[in-house]
């Protein structure tokens, strides 16, 4: 049974908001990720514009904006009478996405084997290094950026803007439900060895072994994602 949700908690040092580039909507959309992904903004809970716009000092027009970019995310969703919440994707959907992310990924994959350069490579194989060598040590989300920066760094050197816009749309809405999987400890060990098939494969720029290695990470990832939500709502 989903526990239900009942209001959500800031402090103020979550409240600085910085404005170092981009649109304020971008910077505001930013910080709302974050308090998403942190459940700072829990799932499902109500989004008061006034109270928001209030504790991130800034007027209610960017803060739609804000809300508008986290709505294409999926990150955010609309009652019937148009009042903003925290979106909370069934278990089923979120399994759904994935399998959509899997295809993605091994595309991905097998493309960046064909147009990466060798310095792009390297940075991928860095990024791994780091997981690996920290993996009992980096905080759960230096962790998850780290994993996610790999992920993302192998679709963008394949070369394709389509493919980066299309996986940049779907990792956003499993933002959250990746983050929850990150943090079991159960499944680090799994998550590294599928790591490091994929940089073997990678790294003699083997397409079909790559794509193969990616959409087999996405698969595992599947199954346990689905453990640490039904944990987390049992």
């Amino acid at each position: 049974m989903q526990k239900p949700v009942s209001t959500f908690d800031l402090s103020e040092e979550d409240l600085e908001l910085e404005r170092p580039r981009a649109t304020l909507a971008e910077v505001a959309a930013d910080k709302l990720r974050d308090f998403i992904l942190l459940e700072k903004l829990p799932p499902g809970a109500a989004i008061s514009e006034r109270e928001v716009a209030a504790m991130l000092r800034i007027s209610r027009t960017p803060l739609r904006g804000a809300l508008a970019i986290l709505e294409q995310d999926g990150l955010v969703e609309y009652t019937v009478t148009r009042r903003p919440r925290v979106a909370n994707p069934s278990v089923a959907e979120i399994a759904q996405n994935l399998v959509v992310m899997g295809a993605l990924e091994a595309l991905g994959g097998e493309l960046a084997c064909k147009h990466a350069t060798d310095a792009e490579i390297a940075e991928i194989v860095a990024l791994d290094a780091r997981m690996q060598d920290a993996s009992t040590t980096l905080p759960p989300l230096d962790f998850f950026s780290t994993d996610m920066n790999m992920h993302e760094t192998i679709i963008r050197v394949s070369g394709n803007f389509a493919l980066v816009e299309t996986h940049r749309r779907y990792n956003a809405r499993l933002w959250r439900a990746r983050f929850i999987s990150s943090k079991r400890s159960e499944g680090r060990d799994q998550t590294l060895a599928e790591h490091a098939a994929i940089i073997a494969a990678l790294k003699t720029r083997d397409a079909a072994k790559t794509g193969a290695a990616m959409r087999k990470h996405l698969s595992s990832a599947i199954s346990n994602i689905e453990t640490a939500l039904h944990e987390r709502n049992s």
